[in-house]
């Protein structure tokens, strides 16, 4: 029983720990990071109004002259600001996306995907609220695209670049049905054919043709980038990658912080001819899938130059083409939701390697991802889920049965001889040696293992720490609704007791936010507790008794969906344990010691 709540002490504080952390850390990390995001947005800003007071004609040089082996940097100082997005949206011809699952437009300056919205999801779990607006025009403080483009040189002329205003010919909207055709012919007699085709999700495909009607050959880079201005709104944990991300060559998977970035500049890794990079957030992405016809220098880029930006880009190896020939590369462009299934899909289908690392699995990926299956296929069948995370909790009882129930059973036989421990502590209570002699001998002699009350605590923290990775990564669990005030399961119980779950109209701050489903965790975590007898260690019966009055308090800032499996756990631990105990002739001390809890206690005199 000893190691028993030894083990027991240890998931609990282990869990008081994330707790403490998320609470401590995670939260004012990201109340600070929200302010710094407004206190940059306005630095930008005033920044912007000094420089075009002080010089207002300056512009953006010209990419097609960039030396060979350097991409044209994004524009930093530069970079006009305007009053809103529509404004910006307007400063430039555009050309038409509609799709099942996006909107927006791609800028002909540049031919730029810098306009993206996610027609699925909304900013709130209000479906009227505004939808998700992933990619916005540079001129924005929150300006965030993916580019495609080329390096020339004096025989190339100028190549298409930020600057380059291309013409549209023929269709002018890109549906998945219609692709569109963009072009561009400069003063060498380079003739530019840029196609943009999409699928019905988030996958674009860029398809550039070079036609050379010069007398010469000519040689030029193909590069591409994902620049972005601003960082998430919500500061980043330890639970999870956002920042700059890619898989390329020997080196493999590459995430790199915005903090990371920020101080060391710019990574690169050695050449590749297969594999991806871009920028991730918690929920979304957009990354790029160079052509495999070339070798290519992937990096990772801060620039504070002007206007700070973060950069994932890379650049080809030189792409010649003789007079009178044409060469082709493509590029595809990921922009939009991390679901699993479709990048599980385009890794597949696509053969784009280990595509699927963009979604933050982490290093137990092994039990996450069996997790995530296991809730999203119970999810088809049941249509919720919270109803998906109780099944599961089922399913993982019902594995582990037949060792819950040894379990359970040994401990039940270890309720039967405390009577005999406790005559053996006072015997020997001056010699541990003797006294841990004379325990393995009853050990034996009753055929107890004293370890095996162990393994039903000891394997609740694998499924535990997987089923909170599952609710904090995974956008299939975002704004997924259970039943009643519960509309979210990635996210905190709305409700608290101290303002009588609503009926009083008063704010609360977030240490006061304690709802109903953290409650019904609490009161099942004291029964599952008072199940076993009182510990004779004053130390350890003070830890038994205060803490789920603790874990209430401290896991009412976890996702509902991760304290509803909890409550649900120790629910069915106590029925399971109880009829275990109730077989082997075992005392259940519950009754006993809810009594003994709300007894008078007597005082000396008495």
């Amino acid at each position: 029983m000893e190691n028993n709540r030894n083990f027991f002490i240890t998931i609990a504080l282990s869990v008081l720990i994330l707790a403490v952390w998320q609470y401590f850390y995670v939260l004012p990390r990201s109340e600070a990071q929200r302010e710094a995001a407004k206190i940059e947005q306005q630095r930008v800003e005033e920044q912007k109004k000094a420089a075009d007071a002080a010089n207002p004609g300056a512009s953006t040089p010209a990419p097609g002259t960039t030396a060979p082996g350097a991409i044209p940097n994004a524009p930093g100082g530069d970079v006009v600001t305007v009053a809103g997005r529509d404004q910006a949206l307007a400063a430039s011809k555009r050309v038409k996306i509609d799709t099942p699952s996006l909107e927006g437009s791609i800028n002909l300056t540049g031919a730029r995907l810098d306009d993206l919205k996610l027609k699925h999801y909304t900013e709130t779990v209000d479906k009227n609220s505004p939808e998700i607006e992933l990619l916005n025009p540079q001129a924005l403080p929150t300006g965030y695209f993916a580019e495609i483009g080329f390096v020339g040189n004096d025989k190339t002329g100028a190549v298409p670049g930020a600057e380059t205003v291309w013409s549209v010919d023929g269709n002018p909207t890109l549906t998945p049905s219609t692709p569109v055709t963009l072009t561009y012919t400069n003063d060498k007699g380079l003739t530019f054919k840029r196609t943009f085709s999409v699928d019905a999700n988030y996958m674009f495909t860029v398809s550039d043709t070079v036609q050379n009607s010069g007398s010469s050959a000519v040689s030029l880079f193909n590069y591409g980038r994902v620049t972005r201005y601003d960082k998430p709104a919500v500061a980043s944990t330890y639970v999870l990658h956002e920042g700059l991300i890619g898989f390329t060559g020997t080196e493999g998977l590459q995430e790199h912080k915005y903090a990371s970035v920020e101080k060391d500049k710019q990574y690169q890794p050695g050449k590749s001819t297969d594999g991806w990079l871009g920028i991730t957030d918690k929920y979304w992405a957009v990354t790029l899938v160079p052509t495999e016809k070339q070798p290519f220098q992937p990096r990772y880029a801060y620039f504070e130059d002007g206007r700070h930006r973060y950069q994932s880009d890379f650049l080809t190896d030189p792409i010649n083409v003789e007079a009178g020939q044409s060469a082709t590369v493509e590029t595809e462009v990921f922009a939009g939701a991390k679901e699993v299934a479709k990048i599980n899909a385009y890794a597949e289908e696509r053969h784009i390697k280990r595509f699927d690392l963009l979604i933050d699995w982490g290093w137990f990926h092994f039990i996450t991802k069996p997790m995530f299956w296991l809730i999203d296929t119970l999810y088809k069948f049941l249509g919720n889920f919270g109803l998906a995370i109780l099944a599961t909790t089922v399913i993982v009882k019902a594995l582990f049965f037949p060792l819950a129930n040894k379990s359970y059973a040994s401990m039940a036989n270890m309720k039967k001889v405390q009577p005999k421990m406790l005559e053996i502590r006072e015997k020997y209570a001056d010699d541990k040696m003797k006294q841990q002699q004379a325990m393995m001998e009853l050990y034996k002699t009753e055929k107890i293992n004293p370890l095996a009350g162990c393994w039903p605590v000891a394997l609740q923290i694998p499924v535990f720490f997987s089923l909170y990775k599952v609710l904090y990564i995974t956008i299939e669990m975002r704004h997924a609704p259970f039943f009643g005030w519960i509309q979210d399961l990635a996210a905190p119980d709305p409700t608290s007791i101290f303002n009588l779950f609503g009926l009083v109209p008063v704010t609360l701050p977030h240490m006061l936010m304690i709802g109903v489903w953290p409650l019904i965790m609490g009161v099942t975590m004291f029964l599952q507790m008072r199940m076993n007898p009182t510990p004779p260690d004053p130390t350890q019966a003070a830890i038994f008794t205060w803490m789920p009055v603790i874990f209430t308090f401290m896991m009412a800032g976890f996702p509902a969906g991760l304290v509803i499996y909890w409550a649900w756990n120790n629910t069915l631990s106590i029925l399971q344990q109880g009829v275990i105990m109730k077989r082997q002739g075992a005392k259940i001390e519950l009754w006993d010691n809810l009594v003994a809890l709300f007894r008078k206690k007597p005082s000396p005199a008495e």
